[in-house]
């Protein structure tokens, strides 16, 4: 058995058969697309796609769009890559619904590493729904609704929430939070969890305000 379908979509070639190497190594089975509107016609050909890996800069339709369309239908994970680090373009692919966003170059066994990490976070079967005074979290469907409405959570803002869900009232670093949801050793800054914690009170409305700041360390969710 497999262990899932992974969509690699970039113009050059070198770099798609190098990081498709390597993850068929590890069990995945690999759908190649040469440009945004490839990796499109496969996406909406219904082939099951478990993460899609999107160069940012593609002919005919770029990673942007391709990650915007993945969003319109459902929760699949995806990795950004770029040749480009400016934050503004990082924040811009998490305002999106990206997971992850990685500079080129970059070591293919760190890229595996953030695959692998996605899919356990995206696959670990919950049991259980939790009702945090209006917040609603649905562990085993992996859906959230505030006061019975449904709120639209890319994957990591989803793991986001319920890591500190699972630590109410206790204070947790940046840290402790980037490697505890991101699951792996995070070699950059902390603007990232800052980034999608904004991103998260924004989507929770009024909830937002349960997950505090703690000046000087990160943040803690207590009911209020």
């Amino acid at each position: 058995m497999t262990a899932g379908n992974i969509l690699i979509a970039d113009d050059e070639t070198r770099m798609r058969k190098l990081v498709a190497d390597f993850l068929k190594k590890e069990g995945y089975t690999v759908i190649e697309a040469e440009d945004g509107k490839q990796a499109l016609d496969i996406i909406h050909s219904g082939q099951h796609i478990s993460l899609a890996i999107l160069d940012v800069m593609m002919p005919e339709t770029d990673g942007w769009t391709v990650c915007r369309e993945i969003r319109k239908s459902g929760q699949t994970p995806v990795i950004m890559l770029t040749a480009r680090s400016e934050e503004s373009d990082e924040l811009f692919g998490f305002d999106l619904g990206a997971d992850e966003y990685i500079t080129k170059p970059f070591s293919p066994l760190i890229l595996v590493a953030r695959v692998q990490a996605l899919l356990r976070r995206t696959s670990d079967p919950k049991t259980s729904v939790k009702n945090l005074d209006g917040l609603e979290i649905d562990k085993n469907r992996r859906v959230v609704n505030i006061d019975g409405e449904r709120v639209d959570l890319s994957p990591k803002e989803y793991e986001l929430l319920l890591y500190l869900v699972d630590n109410e009232s206790l204070a947790v670093s940046r840290e402790q939070i980037l490697n505890s949801v991101w699951d792996y050793d995070y070699y950059g800054d902390a603007r990232t969890v800052d980034t999608h914690i904004k991103r998260l009170r924004y989507k929770l409305g009024i909830k937002g305000d349960f997950i505090q700041t703690v000046r000087g360390l990160g943040y803690r969710f207590e009911i209020i």
